[in-house]
């Protein structure tokens, strides 16, 4: 063997050593990582995984949580074991002394947590007919609308990851907390500097939650509304007819269209028989709309309507309010 070929020799198991050692420093540091954060630890911390969340969250998110060493040991475990279309959303208890595989694994067992979405715009009576279709444990309709009714306008509309044992009491108190956190304590310097009071502000939101349907339409809705408040102009809005006649038996829905008559009831909701607003909310808005009648827009608008294919037209006069009523509605 010649020394070159000595030499070629010697370079290629040097480089195959190191390539080994490389290896196998790699495995011991992986190994390392798919270890228990703290295999002494004695303390769970619930984790939420919402609907459609990305595996790689997931693992940021334990990772900041410090419920595992490293997100990638956790995407390398769920890729290996093969679990990327099992993990579950849901709510889990999980621990520090838990291994990453122990971890991957748990959270593909389905909880007895229950996901529900509450739409905006829904009424009291609304929640509590779909949250008694949720089939939870110690939930009961008539005692949720009970201590719900007075606090209209106020059950915020969301989804939600709820025990299936919660009870009516429970669901109320986090639909107001999640109100407070969401609009009072997070609109509260646009509800500081708002001319309105905020009341006034949440029955507004209430109607064009109804009224309207995108954000900017929205926006003009209340607008036009605050108009014919300050004019001394009954609001005319057929959502408070709706809200007045409740859950429709012939038409087998809530917020079933009124007819002409309707606007003759006499109720303090009325908005045809009535100045100003109605007593209180008739609906629990989006944050959206409230947002909009927090920042509506200005306009020397004072009607609109809604055409048969859902687009709305504004008027500034009884007379433009009449032609677009003859051109999209007849």
């Amino acid at each position: 063997m010649t020394k070159k070929t000595i030499k070629k020799t010697t370079i290629l198991f040097a480089v195959i050593l190191v390539f080994i050692v490389a290896a196998i420093s790699a495995l011991l540091y992986l190994s390392t990582l798919l270890k228990p954060l703290d295999i002494n630890s004695t303390k769970s911390s619930r984790f939420v995984i919402p609907k459609g969340q990305a595996i790689s969250i997931i693992g940021q998110r334990l990772q900041e949580e410090k419920l595992i060493k490293n997100a990638y040991a956790f995407r390398f475990v769920v890729a290996k074991e093969k679990l990327v279309n099992k993990i579950q959303a849901g709510s889990f208890d999980i621990s520090a002394s838990m291994s990453v595989s122990e971890i991957a694994n748990y959270l593909t067992i389905g909880t007895e947590d229950v996901w529900i979405t509450l739409l905006e715009g829904w009424r009291t009576e609304e929640i509590a007919e779909y949250l008694e279709a949720q089939d939870l444990d110690s939930f009961n309709k008539e005692e949720f609308i009970t201590m719900a009714k007075p606090n209209e306008g106020m059950l915020y509309p969301d989804t939600y990851l709820i025990p299936r044992e919660i009870s009516s009491e429970q669901i109320y108190n986090l639909l107001l907390n999640t109100f407070d956190l969401k609009v009072v304590q997070g609109l509260s310097e646009e509800i500081a500097g708002s001319q309105r009071d905020f009341n006034q502000v949440l029955i507004m939101a209430s109607l064009v939650e109804r009224e309207a349907k995108t954000f900017e339409q929205m926006r003009r809705v209340a607008g036009i509304l605050w108009n014919r408040i300050d004019l001394g102009m009954a609001l005319q809005a057929d959502a408070t007819l709706q809200y007045v006649n409740g859950y429709d038996r012939v038409q087998k829905k809530w917020w079933a269209v009124p007819s002409s008559e309707d606007k003759k009831q006499k109720s303090p909701y009325n908005t045809y028989l009535n100045p100003g607003l109605p007593p209180k909310p008739i609906s629990n808005p989006s944050l959206n709309a409230i947002k909009a009648t927090l920042d509506s827009l200005e306009s020397d608008d004072r009607f609109y309507i809604h055409a048969n294919d859902g687009t709305m037209y504004y008027a500034s006069t009884l007379e433009g309010h009449n032609a677009n009523v003859n051109k999209y509605l007849r």
